[in-house]
């Protein structure tokens, strides 16, 4: 199987076709929150000349996938008034919000390596490009449009987007097919190419923290903090509202980090091995955070077409408890990177390496003192003691530097070998950088 992104001097510069800017306001009943160029973009769309083919490209969990949703939600709304779709209360978007319409059909990464696969040439497994191909195929259900919606798209592989590419240039007639993904350019120039580009950016924090509050998934000081935490993603801060182990386990990855400062050389090779187990139970949680918090969004819009009845606070309550997560984090290193899948290897070290820049970056903060600016303020009592004994510019270049590692590890670059480099340049108290 081909990998699904290709090294940068590989991927040829092409042309593509500009983000829509201007239309009608953003659909009334969209769940999708803080991107209002976007939802433009898709309110536009579903008003008049519907594109086969949408290119949803962003940062994970920006919100792609509920943009998605809103858009598939509109097209398969029966709403006589266009403008007015998703209604949210008619038999197409009741059937989108509890995820069972017929004619909606959604394909994510499965099975090793993580990727989008093509499937058998004769009778594809579900899961599929070629499954999806005969899905599309047939003659909607419904007798409206048809959907498709593929996730993390930056994740098929070469071969099933020339699988995909085929019907991308001769469409059935009333399919959409829409394409999320993290980095466009991990998708071949072909496949971009007959895509109509929107483009979703980080959300705004108090954007996310009234979303959170109006799901009824935390209060107002637990939305503030998720909401710093998610650093603009809000799905990524959703997934911690439903998953409350995980901003324990982020705390201390984040902890074990700053303790990392002033350790010795074999305590920070042995320590960075724990943390990467920390890490991957992390993903854990959060990956259980985002199952439970998927048809969040969705619901409550449909309830806020019936009134915008607001959830009750207590519905936080009903979360997965944390005894898996605290299992796993109690596991050492070595018991658990054999039973790891390398795909679950390199999760587990971009999550950790995704926290270790914000504790640098809050490191970096902490030294000019700055306090509002901290992604955690609950580790402002460690930022403060630890940041002056940094030398200056020290965190700059390792944050540089981890950057690097991260592009590598995204190249297949050993996760265990690529931290051990970061372990051993993670700057030290008093010394020149």
């Amino acid at each position: 199987m081909q990998p699904a992104s290709r090294p940068a001097s590989s991927r040829p510069a092409r042309a593509h076709r500009p983000v829509v800017t201007s239309g009608p306001l953003p659909m009334e009943n969209a769940v999708t929150r803080g991107q209002p160029g976007a939802l433009a973009a898709i309110a536009a769309m579903v008003s008049g000349s519907v594109p086969h083919a949408v290119l949803l490209v962003g940062p994970a969990s920006s919100g792609k996938t509920t943009l998605a949703l809103d858009l598939a939600a509109a097209l398969l709304c029966v709403h006589p008034d266009r403008a007015a779709r998703p209604c949210r209360a008619c038999r197409g978007c009741r059937l989108v919000a509890s995820g069972n319409h017929p004619d909606l059909h959604r394909l994510a990464p499965d099975g090793p390596g993580g990727q989008v696969r093509i499937g058998k040439a004769t009778d594809p497994e579900p899961g599929t490009i070629r499954h999806l191909i005969g899905e599309l195929a047939l003659l909607p259900v419904e007798g409206g449009a048809r959907v498709a919606i593929v996730e993390q798209a930056h994740r098929i592989n070469d071969d099933a987007q020339n699988a995909l590419l085929k019907m991308l240039e001769e469409p059935p007639a009333g399919v959409t097919i829409i394409l999320c993904g993290d980095e466009e350019e991990c998708l071949l120039p072909t496949v971009r190419s007959r895509c109509v580009r929107v483009r979703l950016g980080p959300v705004a924090g108090r954007e996310i923290e009234r979303w959170l509050e109006e799901l009824g998934a935390a209060d107002a000081p637990s939305a503030a903090r998720f909401a710093r935490l998610a650093a603009g993603c809000p799905g990524l801060a959703l997934a911690y509202a439903h998953a409350p182990e995980a901003a324990r386990l982020r705390g201390e990855i984040a902890r074990g980090l700053l303790d990392l400062l002033t350790a010795g050389r074999n305590q920070r090779l042995t320590s960075v091995r724990t943390l990467m187990s920390s890490a991957a139970a992390l993903e854990a949680a959060l990956g259980e955070g985002r199952k439970a918090g998927a048809g969040a969004g969705v619901a409550e819009a449909g309830a806020g077409a019936a009134g915008r009845r607001k959830k009750p606070a207590a519905a936080a309550a009903t979360q997965p408890n944390d005894e898996r997560a605290e299992g796993d984090a109690g596991a050492s290193a070595e018991s658990a990177a054999p039973k790891a899948s390398a795909s679950d290897r390199r999760a587990a070290a971009s999550a950790l390496l995704a926290i270790w820049a914000s504790v640098g970056r809050d490191l970096a903060v902490a030294a000019l003192g700055g306090r509002r600016g901290l992604h955690d303020p609950e580790l402002l009592d460690e930022l403060a003691a630890v940041a002056p004994t940094i030398p200056a510019g020290a965190v700059p270049a390792f944050l540089a530097q981890l950057a690097t590692v991260e592009a590598q590890i995204d190249e297949n670059v050993n996760p265990e070998l690529a931290l051990d480099v970061l372990a051993l340049a993670w700057p030290r108290p008093g010394r020149a950088a």
